[in-house]
């Protein structure tokens, strides 16, 4: 090799060699032309990166070819195979072995085969054996050639070789020194011109006749070589034999679908081809597949080619991934259902009429049980009586009518196989039992299909599908807008909204037929103001009748004077009796009296064999997220009493858990939702652990008959906006300090082995943990009143109360700490400021409300949230501030409906302040990834601490 003068002529060749381990290569060089344009002998081998001073000789076409030439060259495939840099001489000599050749070669051909379709009209060299790249011309063949392979069998022996055929004539190949260049898609080296063929041919099959005349298969060990390497043979190429038969077959095909049944697991189908006799799994990628058949007492094979259409099998394959499914093994053609929402059972009960008309035939595999496969229906009709609605549903499985009463325990154990009176077995479909089990479930017997009237929710959602015929009266319970107006009383003073008469409306439907019902309007929507009227109602319709005209109020001690005032100003004539103090009633004579008997949850405990003794028109619980738990005496107390009507108010029916609907639900309508340990293990464990979206849609459908939720941005449109900021404080330098101090002490006393057993006693030391660096963050006085540590969180309220005060809006300060509100207190006192303030040791609450309502220079109002959050109408605030987070929104959203209700003319601000980098910003972080259900579902304090698990206490106290 020499130095190029690029001065004089030059020319780029590609010249083929062999390089010892890697086998037949194509390189790039430039060689220098002699004056009369012949090729001399100095030349260079170019590379990607040295092309430039050789530009003149290259065409655009050139620097692609190079550049895969470049990749196959030996020190970038060195590079590439081996991590460690390393001479060409060492790793040939010291790594490189068969296995390496066999992986790294496919891909040489691949490129190979790029380069040669690109060069077929370049000068194209074979490679002297000193490496002299323009040795001898070589010729691509512009015609591909074709191969025959011949088989002669005799009676010792079967004789098998190829011929080949070029432009009609036959070249012979056999010890003509031929070599193959390329194996994948073979090219074969002839002389002075390379041959490729018309079919992809591998390069191995050629190579044992480059110098052998045949080879030759002993009789004793043919039928293997049948079975394997002939068969794949006359699958392939073209053969001609003597001594066995080769016949092709062309069919019309017939898509097959077979059914693999898996009892406890997941079922599947095959989806294969008939082509006449033969059958094939899809997913085949030959279009001629090989049967051989052997006639054992003739000694007589037969080849059968089966001709088959790819595009047809995949048109039919097509078919089925438009109905759903996907391939699971695209090897064998098993198919199952692209979405998991039924089973393949169920899809192929749906669609087998479908199939069919498309002509797909459908089969099973051999099993002990014989499946059923066929049209699956349920005929429902039901009646409506009185109490009752009765129910008749029939089960049909092809020519079967089965009583759908004889698929209860199959449905309600999640049996799924139905033996049918042919000994087939029936699998009930998926969506039964998501759809019927609660039919099931609340039937009032085992042996009659029966509901009662409370269950109108689920008959609505079987009427979805079936032919039932709603009273049409009863129809509106569905769809409240519609309900007839109820006649307003005379007395009433006052004037309701249009969704306020829609409630009252709704009262009079429940109790024309007989139901209980929870009115769940957001706070500050006039709840009220709906149950005085309908009271004030029951009063008039009421008076000349011998029935039951009292009724009671259960209510918290809270509200009892917003009751009081509301009652004054729309129901004046009603005669009201405050069950409450030490010289209450002891008689239930006395009772019947009065139109109204307000009371506590607390008396109403107090006083439960009392008020037993009673009927009353209407109990009417406000709040009523108070019986929440079923084990409370509250709840036991309540269920004890008796009446012809039951209501329930609460802006927050599910404050908690979904648990919290059963009592309520329980109190209005006793058995709607089942026992409670029923109700438990059916949807609130389903809801809220598994996030069971048909559990959580069936109980909406059970319960939402009874429960009339309108929230303020549907109905209270004339509100004015509401706008929410959080106000993030920084603490102070010495009360970050006794943070971290607290913090760590904490940490150490709960992170130990003892926590990690979640013991009682360190969830109590949590609860205090927390408590206690939330009251630092708040203000260190709240610990130690002897502290001279100021607060951030204080300063930073201070001064936004100065801003706001100061311009006379009123402002509802609200915090759960006491002692919180009392720091502002003192402060307030020192300077002089008018409030108003409210906690639950206030006696006097209508005055302190009063001074803030009606004082011009009260612009400040201290609340407790428990003694505040509820029952208080001050619209006369426009300015909310959040001192603390609740760990429940819902408690916080009811403080800020103080202000933000009906009657409020002004634009509402809500300012939430949280110390930043507290346990107060982590635990809304937390709490907002815990909340699985609906921002209606929050945990409380109590079962917030208790479902923590270790990697969540570590984060909040990190």
């Amino acid at each position: 090799m020499q130095q190029i003068d690029t001065q004089l002529p030059f020319k780029l060749v590609y010249s083929l060699g062999e390089h010892p381990y890697l086998g037949f290569l194509i390189e790039p060089h430039v060689v220098q032309l002699n004056p009369n344009g012949s090729y001399s002998l100095s030349y260079k081998r170019i590379f990607t990166n040295t092309v430039g001073d050789f530009a003149s000789a290259l065409q655009d076409d050139d620097y692609q070819i190079i550049k895969l030439l470049d990749e196959i060259e030996q020190t970038n495939i060195i590079k590439r195979y081996n991590k460690k840099a390393m001479r060409p001489v060492d790793f040939f000599g010291k790594i490189f072995d068969q296995k390496i050749y066999d992986y790294i070669r496919p891909k040489i051909d691949q490129k190979m085969l790029t380069v040669l379709e690109k060069i077929r009209e370049k000068p194209f060299f074979l490679m002297s054996k000193d490496g002299y790249p323009a040795d001898q011309p070589l010729r691509i063949a512009q015609e591909p050639t074709s191969i025959l392979f011949h088989f002669r069998r005799n009676e010792e022996e079967t004789r098998y070789f190829p011929t080949l055929k070029h432009e009609g004539k036959r070249i012979e190949f056999m010890f003509k020194n031929a070599q193959v260049v390329v194996n994948k898609q073979a090219w074969l080296l002839l002389e002075d011109t390379l041959y490729h063929f018309d079919q992809e041919m591998d390069g191995k099959k050629l190579s044992p006749f480059l110098n052998k005349r045949y080879i030759a298969v002993p009789r004793a060990t043919e039928k293997k070589y049948f079975e394997t390497f002939v068969s794949g043979l006359v699958e392939k190429y073209n053969v001609y034999a003597e001594g066995f038969d080769i016949k092709t077959h062309k069919e019309n095909a017939l898509p097959v679908l077979k059914l693999f049944y898996v009892a406890s697991g997941d079922s599947f189908v095959q989806l294969s081809f008939k082509y006449g006799p033969y059958e094939f799994p899809a997913g085949s990628e030959h279009p001629v597949t090989v049967r051989l058949e052997h006639q054992q007492e003739k000694d007589h094979y037969i080849f059968h080619r089966i001709k088959r259409s790819l595009f047809w099998e995949k048109k039919q394959a097509d078919h089925l991934a438009a109905g759903g499914l996907k391939k699971k093994d695209a090897l064998f053609g098993s198919y199952t259902l692209a979405e998991e929402k039924t089973s393949i059972l169920d899809w192929l009960n749906s669609n087998k009429e479908q199939l069919l008309a498309q002509g797909f035939v459908i089969k099973q595999a051999q099993g002990e049980k014989t499946i059923f496969i066929g049209k699956t229906s349920l005929e429902i009709t039901i009646q409506e009586s009185n109490d009752w609605f009765d129910i008749q549903a029939i089960a049909y499985f092809g020519p079967y009518e089965i009583p759908f009463l004889d698929l209860r325990e199959h449905i309600l154990q999640r049996n799924r196989e139905f033996l049918l009176p042919n000994g087939e077995i029936a699998i009930i479909p998926e969506e039964w039992f998501s759809k019927y089990e609660h039919l099931f479930q609340f039937a009032a017997k085992k042996d009659n299909l029966k509901l009662s009237k409370t269950h109108i929710g689920l008959v609505y959602e079987l009427s979805e599908h079936t032919q039932v015929s709603f009273h049409r009266k009863l129809e509106q319970l569905l769809n409240f807008e519609q309900i007839d107006d109820a006649n307003l009383p005379l007395a009433f003073q006052g004037q309701l909204r249009p969704y306020q008469r829609a409630g009252y409306n709704w009262f009079h439907f429940l109790q024309r037929y007989k139901f209980g019902g929870c009115l769940a309007d957001d706070m500050g929507l006039g709840k009220t103001v709906q149950t005085l009227a309908l009271l004030q109602q029951q009063k008039e319709a009421l008076k000349n009748t011998d029935q039951i005209k009292t009724s009671l109020l259960i209510l918290p001690t809270s509200l009892i004077y917003n009751w009081q005032k509301e009652a004054e100003k729309f129901a004046p004539e009603l005669r009201i009796l405050l069950h409450t103090g030490t010289n209450r009633l002891k008689d239930p004579y006395g009772f019947t009296h009065f139109d109204l008997i307000i009371s506590t949850y607390g008396i109403v405990r107090s006083d439960e064999d009392l008020l037993a003794k009673s009927f009353f028109n209407y109990i009417i619980l406000d709040e009523s997220q108070h019986i929440k738990n079923p084990a409370s005496k509250s709840f036991k107390a309540i269920k004890a009493l008796k009446s012809r009507h039951k209501l329930a108010l609460s802006g927050t029916p599910i404050e908690n858990s979904v648990a919290d609907i059963w009592s309520q639900m329980h109190f209005a309508n006793p058995g709607l939702l089942g026992s409670y340990n029923f109700f438990q293990k059916e949807f609130v464990s389903p809801i809220e652990k598994k996030k069971d979206e048909d559990k959580a849609a069936r109980l909406q459908a059970i319960i939402k008959p009874f429960i009339l939720r309108r929230t303020k941005d549907q109905v209270a449109k004339e509100l004015p906006p509401k706008t929410e900021q959080t106000i993030y404080c920084d603490m102070l330098e010495e009360q970050a300090a006794l943070y971290e101090r607290t913090k760590s002490e904490y940490r150490n006393a709960i992170l130990d082995n003892a926590m990690r057993q979640q013991g009682k006693g360190n969830q109590i030391i949590l609860l205090q943990g927390l408590t206690k660096l939330r009251q630092i963050a708040n203000h260190p006085l709240m610990l130690d009143q002897q502290h001279e540590i100021s607060s951030g969180k204080f300063e930073a309220v201070i001064e936004m109360i100065d801003s706001v005060s100061s311009e006379g809006h009123k402002v509802l300060i609200f915090s759960q700490f006491v002692k919180h509100l009392q720091i502002f207190k003192s402060y307030f006192e020192r300077k002089g400021l008018a409030y108003a303030y409210l906690d639950g040791s206030t006696r006097n609450r209508e005055e302190a409300v009063s001074t803030f309502k009606e004082k011009a220079a009260t612009n400040l109002f201290l609340i407790s949230i428990k003694a505040g959050g509820v029952g208080l109408n001050l619209t006369e605030a426009d300015y909310v501030f959040i001192l603390d987070p609740w760990w429940n929104p819902a408690v916080e959203q009811q403080a800020i409906d103080r202000s933000h209700r009906i009657g409020q003319t002004k634009n509402v601000f809500i300012y939430k302040f949280i110390c930043k980098d507290t346990v107060e910003e982590k635990i809304l972080a937390l709490q907002k990834r815990k909340r699985a259900i609906s921002a209606a579902l929050i945990t409380t304090e109590e079962s917030f601490v208790k479902s923590l698990s270790t990697e969540d206490i570590q984060e909040l106290l990190r």
